[in-house]
């Protein structure tokens, strides 16, 4: 439980460079899922050794589908109530210690968050491959959330407890993102249960929900020629935005959710 002075130090510096003095982990699919999918694959079933997993890693599994696809499939944070879930927690933790432990180098508070804001795309390109079966350079998640259907479609009831217990208790956010079929609207008992989710997740502790209501085949239209639906709006993650006025790259990432 000792705050690493070192660790503290590289916090407070990071905090110094962000004008916003808010420091953002990334984790999930690419941190806390990673850890347990080592576990998971490597540990607990001996699949793999420790030596062979980082061959893997190091060759961007180059002819290694099938074992990708495995450790895609080990239980991954967001499907609620895994081991992934318990790092989630103990890593947020650690983080905020190493934020708290003391202030920016001109003084500042700091104050932890775990979100990744618009940078899931750039802050991919220079990561490595990841024992979760993400390829060199590919795009990291939307902060504390889980990957797009991976390894399956995580529900929403899933992904609001585990967010949930991802959150730094500051005042900064752990945000869901939850990308929902309008025709989750049309009856009382659809609409209740999307606001008893709502709900739920605030009452557990969730501090913030980026929320879309889209049409499937509409989004995959946009996407397709955007110039076609210049009015659509997406809440791309903390902001939200013209379908029209996103790169082909970053529109990709909201299709994937929303498809998933």
């Amino acid at each position: 439980e000792t705050v690493d002075p070192r660790a503290a130090t590289l916090v407070s510096e990071f905090a110094t460079a962000n004008r916003y003095a808010r420091p953002a982990m990334l984790h999930s699919a690419e941190g806390v899922a990673s850890i347990c999918d080592q576990g998971a694959r490597v540990v607990d079933e001996e699949r793999l050794s420790w030596r062979e997993l980082a061959s893997l890693l190091k060759d961007d599994y180059h002819d290694a589908e099938p074992l990708r696809l495995l450790m895609k499939s080990a239980p991954q944070f967001g499907n609620g109530g895994t081991v992934a879930d318990e790092f989630a927690v103990r890593i947020t933790d650690a983080f905020v210690r190493f934020a708290k432990a003391k202030p920016t180098p001109a003084g500042f508070n700091i104050i932890p968050g775990v979100f990744s804001w618009a940078a899931t795309i750039g802050m991919g390109k220079p990561v490595g491959a990841t024992p979760n079966g993400r390829l060199d350079g590919a795009p990291i998640s939307h902060g504390p959330n889980p990957d797009p259907g991976y390894p399956a479609p995580h529900t929403p009831t899933d992904m609001a407890r585990s967010v949930s217990t991802a959150q730094c208790g500051y005042g900064n956010t752990s945000p869901l993102q939850l990308d929902m079929d309008p025709g989750l609207g049309r009856s009382d008992e659809a609409r209740e249960k999307v606001s008893a989710l709502i709900r739920t997740h605030f009452d557990m502790g969730g501090t913030m929900i980026n929320l879309n209501v889209l049409n499937r085949e509409q989004v995959l239209a946009a996407h397709e020629d955007p110039s076609l639906f210049p009015d659509l709006v997406v809440r791309v993650t903390g902001f939200s935005a013209y379908f029209a006025s996103l790169s082909k790259e970053f529109r990709q990432l909201v299709v994937d959710r929303i498809i998933a």
